[in-house]
């Protein structure tokens, strides 16, 4: 997979909110999910497009009728996280169509669709571009900066610029 080798637990992907996110897409049972579906679900659209700090985790409720869940109340706890793992997921569909959510969860995504492609229109792109883009130049003003040290937020910051690049350039 394309953005494993280059993103994916690397900053990008490695966090809670990752494994959550990959367990949000796969509950959703679609073999394809929109951008505006996913922002409007997790609320990212209410945000105003300030994803610098999180005052309450962003929750969504997903189900998976094959375990017997139903209704259970999940946690994101930056929004910033969401949106570059996001980023990094559209990636992967620009390159190669689709992406994988067992093989990036290493196995612990189970499901009847875990192969997705996530489609986006240009208003979704500008949300996302911008919101990359103001990370890559500003990572410090992220409440994510509470939970890693400058240089961490500063290597972050350049992935950010390295994907946003790719996915956009």
């Amino acid at each position: 997979m394309y953005i494993t080798e280059k993103y994916w637990n690397n900053y990008i992907g490695d966090s809670d909110d990752s494994l959550t996110l990959l367990e949000y897409l796969a509950s959703r049972q679609e073999s394809t999910i929109s951008l505006e579906e996913i922002f409007s679900d997790l609320e990212l659209d209410n945000l105003g497009g300030d994803f610098r700090h999180s005052e309450e985790p962003i929750t969504a409720s997903i189900n998976i009728p094959e375990a017997g869940i139903e209704d259970l109340y999940i946690e994101f706890y930056y929004a910033i996280n969401v949106l570059l793992d996001l980023a990094a997921l559209m990636l992967e569909c620009k390159v190669n169509g689709s992406v994988d959510l067992a093989e990036l969860s290493g196995g612990e995504i189970d499901g009847s669709v875990t192969e997705i492609t996530l489609t986006s229109t240009p208003a979704e792109e500008d949300i996302l571009q911008e919101a990359l883009s103001d990370f890559a130049e500003n990572p410090l003003e992220y409440d994510l900066s509470e939970m890693c040290d400058e240089d961490e937020m500063n290597e972050m910051a350049e992935l950010c610029s390295d994907l946003m690049d790719e996915l956009f350039g």
